[in-house]
C-alpha cells in the first residue's frame, strides 16, 4: 500500500503576451503615409482627416504630414452624445 494519491491538475498555468497597445507616435511627432499612429482594440479613438482605420482598430497614415489629437461629439447606438479622441494628420 505504499502509493502516492492522486495531485489536483494544476490551473492558471498558461500565460500570453501583452498586445503591445497604445499610441505609438503622439501628437506633434511627424509621420509617413501608412505607418501606425494608434493601436487599439474596440473604437476608443476616431479616424479623422488624413487618417484611416484598418479591420483591426489601428489607426495608421493616409498621408504624410504631423499627428495632432483632438475631440469629436459621437452619437452613440442609443441616441447618447459622447466626446470621443479623434486622431488627423495635418
Amino acid at each position: 500500500m505504499s502509493h502516492v494519491k492522486a495531485g489536483g491538475t494544476s490551473k492558471n498555468l498558461h500565460d500570453s503576451p501583452g498586445q503591445r497597445l497604445g499610441v505609438k507616435l503622439f501628437g506633434g511627432e511627424k509621420v509617413r503615409a501608412g505607418q501606425v499612429i494608434v493601436r487599439q482594440v474596440g473604437q476608443t479613438k476616431r479616424a479623422g482627416k488624413g487618417a484611416f482605420m484598418s479591420r483591426n482598430f489601428t489607426i495608421h497614415a493616409a498621408k504624410d504630414g504631423v499627428v495632432t489629437f483632438g475631440t469629436r461629439r459621437v452619437r452613440l447606438f442609443s441616441g447618447k452624445s459622447v466626446n470621443r479622441t479623434e486622431v488627423t494628420v495635418e
